[in-house]
């Protein structure tokens, strides 16, 4: 992806989002929105009209009118973005990811018109991949496009879209002759209506709606890229950049309910002093969750830098970071509702409808389980490839960086990984499904361990991407890299007892790299309580 925006310009545009929050989207309005179940298309139009906010821009290559940003940019905004409300939020990854079918596979043509309408017109877009039976599985898609009088005729539903009532623009997956193809759709053409919007458990500021479309008519340069077949292509180009937007947005809503449990507790007074001195409070509900959503940030920034980069795809590493954040952001949130007491599970505290919000990212662009086997099918074949010794070689890289920021104890959790998995190999256990979900989440965790690791490495070195997010002081990120790596270590060896029965050769290992845990534990506490809030 194109990285035309330069750290300073990525200041002034989160500063914009900042302002323009504050001046417009006070938490009172926020919650009045969530209880009335409402899409505030003016404002979502606002934002992402170039004329106001212009978010938009920041997702348009440069020669179309946009501001050409990366994929580091593009976490960075929707972190923002997510912190605000992950409704709007939402509303604007819709027209992003509705437009990424044509910014990788469209046309010359076709990615000058749509682009230049995303950025001087401020379209909204919407993407129509789900159908009632077709979720994370796009190839059972059953809408279907006939070739007639040189275009198309395009019949099916679609479910569960973001936008799908608001849209002006839609890109429909649907399968022609020549196999699973993207077309453009116009709002309002014949045969073409929407549902009513969804009544969901959360993001309710965003527009969800079914599509149905009857014998909808499109010419031919409505189909993306002008050949047939090329759709589970192109979507499965974009699934490690659209992914980690949306573990920003676990990363951003996480991080947000946790700064105002933070925030409550220096205030409330229990016991004769305020919760923020008390360890059983930030211990339990602060410092692991903010641990892990800073072992997600590694993961995610890592990806990013590597996309921005021209890698490939990184689709494991996509669903790696997407797992890790959206899991972490979710108990997060959780935490954050226990943190506040009764109070937290009013509708008048947004910590509340932050834990409604945050539960979707576990589910959309791919569910929680879905990453789980992409990340454990993907792996496999590196552990098999290697014979055994992918995870070993991670190990022995991790060796040799310095034990202070938590690699020896994370090159442990990786050892016990690659013995994991070569037991599975032998036991054939990989045939269980469910073994196979559990090999996904412990790889996610070894490897957000050493990313982690590498993270805090570079912040004492002072080597970090001058668009990073620095949460925390290079020491207060060391100890938070270790305590996360030995919890990593931990339950890898924990799980290994429990699928095979033994326990990994370096369990005694593992077990004395535990010393140090609540010291490390107190330096992250007096960490977060220190810094001013973001």
């Amino acid at each position: 992806m194109a990285n035309e925006l330069s750290a300073d310009m990525l200041k002034v545009a989160l500063k914009s989002i900042d302002d323009f929050a504050q001046r417009e989207l006070p938490d009172s309005l926020l919650i009045e929105l969530d209880e009335r179940d409402e899409f505030p298309e003016e404002l979502v139009r606002r934002m992402s009209s170039g004329e106001e906010l212009g978010l938009q821009l920041v997702f348009v290559p440069f020669e179309y009118g946009g501001m050409g940003g990366g994929a580091l940019d593009v976490y960075r905004v929707c972190e923002r973005m997510a912190a605000i409300d992950l409704g709007l939020a939402t509303s604007e990854l819709a027209t992003q990811l509705g437009s990424d079918p044509i910014r990788v596979g469209g046309t010359p043509d076709q990615k000058r018109e749509f682009m230049t309408r995303i950025a001087k017109d401020g379209v909204l877009f919407a993407y129509g991949a789900t159908e009632p039976e077709a979720g994370s599985d796009l190839g059972a898609l059953k809408t279907v496009a006939t070739p007639e009088n040189g275009g198309y005729r395009i019949s099916g539903v679609k479910q569960w879209i973001s936008n799908g009532g608001v849209a002006d623009l839609y890109t429909i997956l649907a399968l022609a002759p020549g196999g699973p193809s993207w077309f453009v759709v116009d709002a309002g053409v014949d045969g073409f209506t929407h549902g009513e919007h969804e009544d969901k458990h959360g993001i309710r500021l965003s527009n969800t709606a079914a599509l149905f479309l009857d014998n909808v008519y499109v010419d031919a340069d409505r189909l993306i890229g002008g050949v047939e077949g090329q759709g589970l292509v192109q979507a499965q180009q974009v699934f490690g950049y659209t992914r980690l937007m949306v573990a920003a947005f676990g990363l951003g809503a996480g991080w947000e309910a946790l700064n105002r449990a933070i925030a409550y507790s220096r205030k409330r007074i229990q016991a004769g002093g305020p919760l923020s001195e008390k360890p059983g409070y930030t211990h339990k509900l602060i410092v692991p969750h903010a641990v892990a959503l800073e072992a997600a940030r590694a993961a995610i920034e890592e990806t990013a830098e590597r996309l921005d980069a021209g890698e490939g795809e990184l689709q494991v590493e996509g669903a790696i970071a997407k797992y890790l954040a959206t899991e972490a952001g979710d108990a997060a949130a959780d935490a954050s509702i226990q943190a506040h007491g009764g109070y937290g599970y009013t509708h008048d505290y947004m910590v509340e409808k932050i834990k409604r919000d945050v539960r979707i990212t576990r589910i959309y662009e791919g569910t929680s389980e879905i990453m789980e086997m992409t990340i454990a099918r993907g792996r496999w074949q590196e552990h098999l490839k290697s014979g055994g010794d992918h995870y070993h070689a991670l190990a022995r890289d991790l060796e040799a960086l310095p034990a202070e920021v938590g690699a020896d104890v994370a090159a442990l959790a990786c050892h016990a990984l690659a013995e994991l998995l070569e037991a599975c190999r032998a036991a054939r256990l990989t045939r269980n499904q469910h073994v196979l979900l559990r090999l996904g989440a412990l790889i996610a965790r070894a490897e957000g361990a050493a990313a982690f690791a590498r993270r805090a490495q570079r912040a004492a070195d002072r080597r970090l991407h001058p668009k990073a997010v620095k949460t925390l002081k290079a020491p207060a990120l060391a100890a938070a890299s270790r305590v996360y790596a030995r919890d990593t270590a931990l339950t890898i060896a924990t799980e290994a007892v429990r699928l095979l029965g033994d326990p990994p050769s370096g369990l005694a290992s593992i077990h004395r790299a535990q010393a140090g845990l609540l010291d490390d534990m107190q330096t992250v506490a007096e960490a977060l309580y220190a810094r001013k809030r973001p």
